[in-house]
């Protein structure tokens, strides 16, 4: 397995990357929070499943559904998907990943 990087400062420059590359009328993203880092992982080789690019930031969510509203890039835990025009992050914290152990020991 390969696992290619890109790094960023916050989980804002996350949330913006992750949602301006997101299927069009997609609104609902999983995204990870995992060993210290916040992750997205996107299959760059779909049909091999060889290579992935960890998008990532140091820091930490609790599990939940963050609203990010792109034009104040800033984001809110809430209890609901309720608007068309605010994307919205699922965070999870799996209890073992092992792609983002295999990408994390090789950061």
């Amino acid at each position: 397995m390969k696992i290619e990087y890109e790094e960023f400062e916050t989980i804002e420059d996350i949330f913006m990357y992750v949602a301006s590359a997101s299927l069009p009328m997609k609104n609902t993203i999983p995204i990870n929070s995992y060993k210290g880092y916040v992750m997205s992982f996107v299959p760059l080789s779909p049909t091999t499943g060889e290579t992935y690019l960890m998008i990532y930031a140091k820091g930490s969510l609790e599990s939940g559904i963050y609203e990010f509203d792109i034009a104040s890039k800033s984001f809110k835990k809430v209890d609901g998907i309720e608007r068309a025009d605010k994307v919205y992050f699922v965070s999870m914290t799996p209890k073992r990943n092992t792609i983002a152990d295999h990408a994390i020991t090789n950061l």
